[in-house]
């Protein structure tokens, strides 16, 4: 009685899944007509092409709509892949930056709510992936975020999140100035040893971790004054334990570091992507290209905001990063499109684009670096970063070209994310 119930319960299994297989093959079809087609791998342009779409995934790019194929107009724009912004905070906003954080101010609910109007400005301006680089005491709301967004409870990016950051006590994100006898809420996980490293990532992995993020040096204010000298945080085996642990899981290791020791010791320790970097010198820079690191260095979010922060401090630390960037440049370092959006309002991102080609990058490197560089980051390059047959259609469309005027960015008129329309403005 037990097997012709199982194999009863396995036919209902396979007919549900055969179903499921064959939904795709069967939803109606629709065809994206170009103005001109983006191709970030060749940089060239091709003119009034077609994409045709089934369900989630771009079939085949064509010359003409298919006969009977519903048709996007989308002739008076230029067309090319959704966007990767790989260094976001979806449950930060602006007004978060002062000196005390929301973790204190602000609820987890009230941080949820105030994340999903965010992930949807992002996706609207274009982003059709993110990677998020820590919650910052939300706990494991991206992780809820991101599973509202896969079951189209609310719209969004793809997103990968990276819960919370793996920090020290008194450093980065260990709140500090405040009376030692009461407990307070932390915007990190604090791990003073490598056991509490493998037992924090164990746990985020748990609660739906998709990467592990470390502050291998401090922030700002552990920068010394004088050598502009980040504190560094971690040894070379600690990064070690954490890279190590995090592979068993099947995730990667993302270190906020901006240069000097703990720098270092993330670069040979195994990260495969460092944070910010801006007082890298030539010899990490060297390292990193040795070791395949990827850089994503976040430039306009680091312009002091406020006439507090225009300090010559901050001014050296700004004309470092820019001679950093355009060093990587040259040295062929694995420069990757991220903003450290939520430092500064959400749906704004274009702005880091226009940095970047200020700073010397040619636009179509600096459209790569949003794509491909940052599907290759995620492991994504067969499934996003370029518009192919196979690869899920993630479509944005902007007017003016891109090649000629980075700031056409500024105008993305139509966003499509695995074959759904989220904006269409006509």
């Amino acid at each position: 009685m037990k097997q012709i119930r199982f194999l009863s319960w396995f036919s209902v299994a396979v007919v549900l899944l055969c179903s499921q297989l064959t939904f795709a093959e069967t939803e109606p079809a629709v065809a994206i007509r170009c103005g001109q087609l983006l191709d970030p791998v060749s940089g060239n342009l091709t003119p009034h092409a077609v994409i045709v779409i089934q369900g989630e995934r771009i079939t085949k790019i064509d010359s003409s709509v298919p006969e009977g194929v519903r048709e996007i107009d989308l002739s008076a724009y230029t067309v090319l892949p959704g966007l990767i912004d790989s260094h976001t905070h979806i449950l930060l906003q602006p007004e978060d930056e002062g000196e005390i954080p929301p973790v204190i101010t602000k609820s987890q609910a009230f941080r949820t709510v105030q994340g999903v109007a965010a992930v949807k400005k992002d996706l609207e301006a274009g982003f059709t992936t993110l990677r998020d680089m820590d919650s910052e005491g939300a706990g494991f709301a991206d992780v809820a975020i991101r599973d509202a967004i896969n079951k189209k409870i609310v719209p969004g990016p793809r997103l990968f999140v990276s819960t919370l950051a793996l920090s020290i006590t008194a450093g980065h994100m260990n709140i500090t100035g405040l009376n030692p006898d009461i407990s307070i809420p932390e915007p990190a996980a604090l791990v003073d040893s490598q056991a509490a490293m493998v037992a924090e990532i164990r746990r985020q992995v748990k609660y739906g971790a998709d990467w592990i993020k470390l502050y291998a040096t401090g922030t700002l204010r552990h920068v010394d004054e004088e050598t502009l000298e980040a504190v560094s945080q971690v040894s070379l085996e600690d990064v070690k334990v954490v890279v190590n642990e995090a592979k068993r899981w099947g995730k990667d290791v993302a270190a906020h570091a901006y240069g000097g020791e703990g720098a270092r010791n993330a670069i040979l320790g195994g990260v495969r992507s460092l944070e910010h970097g801006m007082l890298l010198d030539d010899e990490l820079l060297d390292l990193m290209v040795k070791n395949g690191t990827f850089w994503c260095p976040t430039l306009s979010v680091y312009f002091p905001a406020t006439k507090e922060e225009d300090t010559d401090k901050n001014r050296r630390i700004v004309a470092h990063h820019k001679e950093v960037f355009q060093k990587a440049m040259k040295k062929g370092i694995k420069i990757t499109f991220g903003t450290d959006v939520g430092s500064f309002e959400h749906g704004t991102s274009a702005r880091e684009l226009e940095k970047m080609v200020e700073y010397g990058m040619k636009p179509i490197d600096v459209i790569r670096s949003a794509t491909l560089r940052g599907a290759e980051l995620l492991r994504m390059e067969k499934q996003i970063g370029t518009i192919g047959t196979g690869k899920f259609a993630d479509i944005i469309a902007v007017e003016g070209n891109p090649l000629e005027d980075i700031q056409s960015f500024r105008k993305v008129r139509f966003v499509m994310k695995a074959g759904e329309v989220y904006k269409w403005e006509k």
